[in-house]
């Protein structure tokens, strides 16, 4: 929990909270940067946990980290539930030390369990609040802190949240600004892909979806007797493999287990098939690539519910994991990979939902909060 005080000293001092997974980190460092834009001078710090992907992503962008006890909420009775006030305690406890100590003038929260703890000692301290919510379904950290925030912007229209601005998902420069006709030869060559074939590029994200790696191998004779080539990511240690223990190896096909880099994938995909993780689908509204979603079947449903718009607007196709199997893939996806109209159509249907300045709007919004 250390980071350099003498930021401090600077004219605007912002904290950002949140983190846990990628779809946290990913909107707060798109924030920062487009603070940064606006405001050089100003001191940036990130707050999340110790054992979240914060820790590898925002050294990695360039910024400070300070961190302070994970504090899970049960749902059911247990030794978790009985621990939960003395834990939350020292959590707003370290909370409020680290806001004392940068000086903060403003907190922006993302979600995630980082995020409860701050939000409660920015109140206490009267430090303006602005929330970012992801997901069509708000999250329980969110919620709360939507109640002591008069600046709250959600990632989609129809997530209910308290005075809730629709600002759309703060993302990537390389992905916002891309435009996939400029960029499609460029990235199919850097993935390894022929330009004169459809392409399908696959992931369950960065830890992979079995039951889509499964459907997608059981296919692939019928892609290739269709013309089209595939490439699939598989997700890291997921790795597919034949029955003697080897890579496997089709026609047309081609495995990794990462992608770094999603802005390739989204120029080269005629379609993609993926999840469907709200930062997934706000990025392939705001690029407009045609997609087939698979929403992760456990969970509150929020999966479904983030792509739902896209696809009431023709933008995307969604299927339930227990439904996509190869004979799902050749009735149905088969047929839209090879009809370049309709793909037309729905990357144009997909583009006119998608919102590219969300990092810029949210910048304003902070700016705002802290004139106030």
């Amino acid at each position: 929990m250390t980071f350099d005080s003498a930021n401090a000293s600077k004219s605007l001092s912002v904290v950002l909270a949140g983190g846990g997974t990628a779809g946290h980190v990913s909107p707060l460092l798109a924030i920062a940067d487009a603070i940064r834009d606006k405001r050089p001078e100003a001191a940036i710090l990130a707050v999340g946990t110790p054992s979240g992907m914060e820790t590898r992503l925002v050294p990695a962008a360039g910024y400070e980290l300070a961190t302070i006890d994970r504090v899970p909420f049960p749902r059911r009775p247990s030794a978790d539930l009985v621990k939960l006030p003395a834990r939350l305690s020292g959590a707003v406890r370290q909370a409020r030390r680290i806001l004392e100590e940068s000086r903060a003038d403003v907190l922006v929260g993302v979600g995630g369990y980082v995020c409860t703890p701050m939000y409660l000692a920015a109140r206490k301290l009267r430090i303006p609040i602005v929330i970012h919510e992801a997901n069509m379904k708000a999250g329980l950290a969110n919620r709360v802190g939507a109640r002591f925030s008069n600046h709250v912007a959600v990632a989609f229209a129809g997530t209910r949240l308290r005075g809730a601005r629709h600002v759309g998902m703060p993302m990537r420069r390389a992905i916002s600004q891309l435009h996939r006709t400029v960029a499609a030869p460029a990235a199919k060559a850097a993935l390894g892909l022929d330009a004169h074939r459809p392409a399908l590029i696959v992931t369950g994200g960065s830890s992979g979806a079995l039951s889509i790696n499964r459907a997608i191998t059981a296919a692939l004779p019928a892609l290739a007797a269709a013309g089209v080539q595939t490439l699939h990511i598989t997700g890291v240690g997921k790795a597919v493999k034949n029955d003697d223990g080897g890579l496997l190896a089709a026609d047309g096909y081609r495995q990794v287990e990462y992608v770094d880099g999603m802005e390739n994938v989204y120029a080269a995909a005629d379609v993609l098939l993926a999840r469907a993780g709200a930062g997934t689908v706000s990025e392939v509204a705001a690029v407009g690539v045609p997609a087939v979603f698979v929403p992760l079947p456990i969970g509150n449903g929020e999966q479904a519910l983030n792509a739902a718009p896209l696809v009431a607007a023709g933008g995307a196709m969604m299927v339930d994991d227990k439904d996509l199997s190869p004979e799902w893939l050749r009735s149905e996806l088969i047929p839209l990979l090879t009809d370049s109209s309709r793909l037309n159509d729905m990357a144009r249907k997909s583009e006119a939902l998608g919102i590219r300045n969300a990092d810029q709007r949210m910048a304003d919004l902070v700016l705002e909060a802290v004139s106030e």
